[in-house]
């Protein structure tokens, strides 16, 4: 089952989305808004099931699905906390900073909480004030929750996780050392991100949803250029059901919840830093981690950050090259 909410108000309005994306059925009548049907899950998930049933079999009025009418699938949330469960990810990136890595980074998971009061719909553009601030992209895999109990295990956590989609989650680089020095953690320096058009039930993604990892490549265009073909099931520490969990740890968690992977990063095949995809390697999911690849090689960085005008594109495609979850396509806006 897909769900996504189209533009109205402050919080959309649910639809139900058929799998290839082209048709929606309005679901308001379930639940105005996709919080509300989490909220009450166990008796607005059956209903949107059938609703979604119907509309692939062409039994109930539908209307053309445009991924440009879409908001966020929750245009605010709860709670937004985005891990970085590639370490490998994590490792590069402090390295370019000159900051050590701890081995504990390996085995418990780095979280921070993230500005959940609005996100930015698929198509909405990337407000950027000033360019010195050094923005990047991060192609990142999120999950949505239900209600999550204080202390839940990885086993109860998986069962915990409703839907699965897509993110950009905006980092402005230059800002980030200067914030992580005061030992209080990221806030400027992270703006609003953006998600994919629907989210999907972890049920319809079949056996490329296994041990709360999404096999899937995940796909990133920048200016229109192949940037990123990340494989997103390999080199992820530390799966959902675990991101989950550590946040439950002293906590519980809200209907509606979201938690990010971090970006998606693999490792080369000989176990160093990725390559371009250009030199045979599956790319990268954010600009930092070419800068710092270019940094070792090199001695200094080539790819500059974000400007305005810029593109950036991210996707998921089946088996048969069909988008799974829509696109987030973005260009940065100056002011």
């Amino acid at each position: 089952m897909k769900l996504a909410s189209l533009k109205h108000g402050r919080d959309g309005k649910l639809i139900v989305v058929s799998d290839d994306l082209a048709w929606y059925a309005d679901a308001g009548h379930i639940a105005p808004t996709l919080q509300a049907a989490l909220d009450d899950w166990g008796r607005a998930e059956p209903a949107l099931r059938n609703l979604a049933i119907d509309l692939e079999h062409g039994a109930i009025p539908r209307e053309r699905f445009h991924e440009h009418d879409a908001a966020a699938p929750l245009p605010r949330a709860y709670q937004w906390a985005d891990g970085s469960a590639y370490v490998n990810h994590v490792a590069l990136v402090r390295q370019a900073r000159g900051a050590a890595m701890p081995d504990s980074f390996w085995h418990d998971p780095l979280m921070y909480q993230g500005g959940s009061d609005g996100f930015l719909g698929p198509r909405d553009a990337i407000p950027l004030k000033d360019e010195a601030w050094g923005c990047d992209l991060e192609a990142e895999i999120v999950v949505v929750t239900g209600e999550v109990p204080l202390g839940a295990s990885r086993e109860q956590a998986l069962a915990a996780i409703l839907l699965v989609g897509l993110t950009n989650d905006v980092s402005l680089r230059n800002l980030i050392p200067g914030e992580l020095a005061k030992g209080f953690g990221f806030f400027q320096s992270k703006p609003a991100s953006a998600f994919s058009p629907v989210f999907v039930t972890p049920d319809a993604l079949g056996d490329w949803w296994q041990g709360g990892k999404l096999h899937r490549t995940l796909m990133v265009d920048v200016n229109g250029t192949p940037f990123g073909r990340a494989q997103a099931g390999e080199d992820m520490t530390f799966d959902f059901g675990t991101l989950v969990a550590h946040a439950a740890k002293t906590r519980r968690l809200g209907a509606g919840t979201i938690i990010g992977s971090g970006t998606v990063s693999n490792r080369d095949s000989d176990g160093g830093p990725g390559k371009p995809i250009a030199d045979g390697g599956v790319g990268y999911s954010c600009l930092a981690e070419v800068r710092t690849v270019e940094t070792i090689r090199d001695g200094k960085p080539a790819t500059g950050f974000l400007k305005a005008g810029d593109t950036v594109r991210i996707w998921a495609e089946d088996d048969h090259h069909r988008s799974i979850f829509g696109a987030i396509e973005q260009t940065v806006a100056a002011g």
